[in-house]
């Protein structure tokens, strides 16, 4: 197996290294991990029991797949001190939305083998949602470790770069719009009487219910909204009074809002 490195070892990267290991994608003795916090870096290691280091030269020097968990406004500083050291056929991969490939590729002042990935926050718990776009000088025989890797904590689509605004707004902010839903949910229940746990249990299970079965059945959603809604009955009332609110639009709005902000951030990077 190839050498795995994390510059970073925040949450996201303790997600991917869990689910590699979980999966069988990886080893303990494959991969490395980098960062400035000492702490973070024991528990890391007490956790998965990988090597860790504070030198993020030592894991460009050492790994044959380089991922840059850092956030994007230290990319800069991390690239310019790993770019003369890593290895000429090393993949690095991006994990940053607001940093594109060529903008990358300009700060390594090489033709460095990159990949961009924006996962989301469910790949905490081998849920997530990624997004892949490789350079043009990554194989397909490159690539696939690379998707096994995120598949190993979730699904992944390949997409164009250019559609990484909208998959933001799908997917990797869609979690806030999930959370707000729920909550919201749970509002009304305590209204009506449930105790707040109960009210947050009912509607995250029935959430997470509603998704595998749209997911599982391949049924377009309508299909599905229309199996519940009985004539006259209860459901339609609900749907008539969120069409009547706006839910539609407000969605399709957020959704907008996301996608031009992401390309707004992109335009500063």
């Amino acid at each position: 197996m190839k050498k795995l490195g994390f510059i970073g070892a925040g949450n996201m990267a303790a997600a991917i290294i869990g689910g590699m290991i979980n999966a069988g994608v990886a080893v303990h003795s494959d991969i490395i991990t980098s960062d400035a916090d000492v702490a973070r870096l024991e528990f890391i290691a007490q956790k998965y029991r990988v090597e860790t280091t504070q030198s993020n030269i030592e894991v460009a020097q050492t790994s044959d797949i380089i991922f840059l968990s850092v956030k994007p406004y230290i990319y800069d500083a991390v690239i310019s001190e790993i770019r003369g050291v890593t290895k000429t056929d090393a993949l690095v991969i991006i994990l940053a939305g607001g940093v594109s490939i060529a903008a990358a590729r300009t700060k390594f002042n090489t033709d460095v083998k990159l990949i961009k990935t924006m996962p989301n926050t469910p790949a905490m718990v081998n849920c997530g949602m990624t997004a892949i776009c490789a350079a043009e000088n990554v194989t397909p025989d490159e690539l696939e470790p690379i998707l096994e890797i995120f598949n190993s904590i979730g699904k992944t689509e390949i997409l164009p770069e250019r559609l990484f605004d909208v998959f933001t707004a799908l997917a990797g902010s869609s979690p806030a719009y999930a959370f707000m839903f729920i909550e919201a949910m749970a509002d009304a229940g305590v209204k009506h009487g449930l105790s707040r746990k109960q009210a947050i249990e009912i509607s995250t299970q029935a959430l997470l219910g509603a998704a595998k079965l749209l997911q599982e059945t391949g049924e377009h959603p309508a299909t599905l909204r229309d199996a519940v809604c009985t004539p006259g009955g209860t459901t339609i009332a609900a749907v008539c009074e969120f069409e009547a609110k706006g839910f539609r639009n407000a969605i399709i709005s957020a959704v907008d809002a996301c996608t031009n902000k992401y390309n707004k951030l992109q335009e500063c990077h």
